[in-house]
């Protein structure tokens, strides 16, 4: 049973992005912090986006370090740190909520090996399909990077803005499910202006791999959706939406059916 289930959540990723470029979509990929506003506002959150048309569901392991997190999931994150919320009782809400769309694990490096060698199998059995370590770079260790790449999920990649084509092509190489490029330099957080050099840096991309390319960063409007979909396979959403979740789950609802509307005008 452990191993239909294991194979089942690492294809899911791919069988969703088959499925959008059959129906020529985009993917709309949500980013929310686990127990934020709360334990029981969370679970309602991730039903709600599921909802209104979220393709991935990105959900953040609270960290007491998120150095790459700009302020608005900086202090969600310990929102959610107060409330008790741990890798573990993240899976237990992915589990509660009983989605159907798939979800990556989007978590430090430390969460992940204080939870036990066995983390990876309990995340597939609670309905978790990919994982994304923010601060694990190709190469920085071969040792934990095969373990998570031989796992039960696939293995979501992250692609700077200013990375080289070899490199670019080093890093898909390693990674699954599919590529989220990040838009700019800094921390997560919402902009007004998409970067100029975006375009191109996503032309490179696909000159390094065939896996679906999902950017992110600083998308917080209909206008960014459609911009950055038009380029790319799918955009990704977080601080807008978490702090939208700092208002109401309703307000950030009523936000990702605004992006949904605005991919599917492309």
């Amino acid at each position: 049973m452990a191993s239909t289930s294991a194979t089942i959540s690492s294809e899911v990723l791919t069988q969703r992005f088959a499925a959008l470029r059959e129906q020529g979509r985009k993917a709309l990929v949500c980013y929310v912090t686990a127990g934020h506003p709360d334990p029981t506002q969370s679970v309602a959150l991730l039903r709600g986006l599921e909802s209104v048309g979220v393709d991935v569901l990105e959900v953040g392991v609270p960290f007491s370090d998120p150095m790459a997190d700009g302020p608005i999931i900086q202090a969600s994150s310990q929102r959610a740190l107060e409330h008790g919320i741990t890798l573990t009782r993240t899976l237990d809400l992915i589990r509660d909520a009983r989605l159907s769309m798939p979800a990556v694990l989007f978590t430090y490096l430390n969460p992940v090996i204080a939870a036990g060698a066995d983390v990876l199998q309990r995340a597939a059995e609670r309905g978790v399909h990919g994982v994304l370590i923010t601060d694990l770079p190709v190469g920085a260790d071969d040792e934990r990077e095969a373990w998570l790449g031989s796992g039960p999920l696939a293995f979501v990649r992250l692609v700077a803005p200013t990375t080289p084509l070899e490199r670019m092509r080093e890093i898909a190489e390693h990674g699954s499910g599919f590529v989220y490029l990040i838009s700019r330099r800094g921390v997560t957080g919402m902009q007004t202006n998409i970067p100029v050099e975006l375009p191109g840096t996503i032309a490179r991309l696909r000159e390094a791999t065939t896996l679906p390319i999902c950017v992110g960063f600083g998308i917080s409007s209909a206008e960014h959706a459609k911009a950055i979909g038009r380029l790319a396979d799918g955009i990704v959403v977080g601080s807008a939406i978490v702090q939208a979740a700092g208002q109401s789950v309703s307000a950030a609802v009523d936000l990702v059916a605004n992006l949904r509307r605005a991919l599917d005008e492309i």
